[in-house]
């Protein structure tokens, strides 16, 4: 058994256990597999392994492995920071974009999302614990950004991401992702039809799955050590 293999096996275990703790469906949690700074021959082995989604923060770095890996069916998922000058690259080659917190970027994601592609997925990054350092849109601003969002065309506002401040002890670890259940719980009940939480990683995404995530963000624990 190969390290990536026994590695998704154990994570997957993980995310089940965590999903009966909070008495939800395994089936409504989605495992995305953070790729960034890993070889496509890494990707290959996981999908081998019955992984198909993958994420990637580094443009360059994503773009070559999607060439080299074009031979298989997989979804790709950006999930770092955008500049402006990367986004037609984005919005024609991923599935998914998990790090939207300016409506600049929304409209040319929007833009120049290819018509002949299906709406790009997109994720309203919110910095949840406020930190100077971290992307994202403050709490308080995410409501009136998303409903900007929902009227763009080729894009659909699929729902919220986070990265929040480490924590110790999942008590902590939950906090934060409890606000951002309530802020999507919020805007839904503005009339927005929004089904997904982006939040948890290798370190904290039991405390998320307890607290309503949708997809989580794996990277170390499959893959290992950068």
């Amino acid at each position: 058994m190969t390290a990536i293999l026994s590695n998704l096996q154990a994570t997957r275990e993980a995310i089940a256990q965590a999903a009966r703790a909070a008495h939800r469906n395994v089936s409504e949690i989605s495992l995305l597999a953070v790729s960034k700074t890993f070889p496509a021959t890494a990707v290959r082995e996981a999908y081998d392994c019955g992984q198909t989604a993958f994420g990637e923060n580094y443009l360059q770095e994503a773009l070559e492995k999607i060439d080299a890996l074009r031979d298989l069916p997989l979804e790709w998922h950006f999930i770092g920071p955008i500049q402006s000058n990367k986004t037609r690259a984005i919005a024609e080659r991923f599935d998914w974009v998990h790090s939207v917190d300016r409506l600049k970027i929304a409209e040319r994601l929007s833009a120049q999302r290819p018509a002949n592609l299906p709406p790009l997925n997109i994720c309203l990054q919110v910095n949840v614990s406020e930190e100077e350092s971290k992307s994202g849109v403050a709490p308080e601003e995410a409501l009136p950004l998303a409903q900007q969002l929902v009227h763009l065309p080729h894009i659909r506002l699929r729902g919220l991401m986070t990265i929040p401040a480490p924590a110790a002890g999942e008590m902590a670890q939950r906090a934060p992702f409890a606000r951002m259940r309530m802020l999507l719980e919020k805007m839904n009940s503005q009339g927005m039809s929004l089904d997904t939480l982006s939040m948890g990683m290798s370190h904290d995404y039991p405390a998320a799955i307890r607290e309503g995530a949708t997809i989580v963000r794996i990277g170390t624990a499959i893959f290992g050590q950068r």
